[in-house]
């Protein structure tokens, strides 16, 4: 028996793959990213990591693990470069002294801050390079797949 594929076959996942295109999507949207946020010393990553802490309580890293679709040891170790640089806290739960909540310093809300415009104008570029699909389509498209 032979055990090879027609090419068609590897035209077909090339065409159809939405593993396949979203990877590449993402690299280059990190790329790209990465590049705007070079000069506040952020990756896209980490911009996205402490924005998930902007809020008025501080998360627990239990929290932040669905939303930004990460495991904790890879979380935790995206948290550790941020505390040495003195952007994020970690501090007992008032409620569950075993647990901590983390939070921006405002070192890191001012960085943010900062960040934000850079931000912005990437994502209206990127939103416009989109313009044969709505990008809140393909935002609700791709909510919809990470949402079971």
């Amino acid at each position: 028996m032979d055990p090879s594929l027609p090419l068609s076959v590897t035209h077909e996942v090339r065409e159809r793959c939405l593993c396949l295109h979203v990877q590449r999507a993402a690299r280059v949207l990190a790329r790209r990213f990465d590049e705007a946020l070079r000069p506040f010393g952020v990756t896209n990553g980490q911009f996205s990591l402490m924005m998930s802490l902007n809020r008025p309580v501080g998360p627990r890293i239990s929290d932040l693990v669905p939303f930004l679709g990460m495991d904790r040891t890879t979380l935790t170790a995206a948290l550790k470069p941020l505390e040495r640089r003195g952007l994020v806290v970690s501090d007992p739960d008032e409620a569950d002294r075993r647990a901590r909540r983390l939070r921006l310093t405002d070192a890191g809300r001012a960085l943010l801050a900062e960040a934000l415009p850079a931000w912005r104008a990437t994502h209206d570029a990127v939103d416009a390079a989109l313009k044969p699909v709505n990008p809140q389509d393909l935002r609700d498209g791709l909510m919809a797949l990470v949402t079971d």
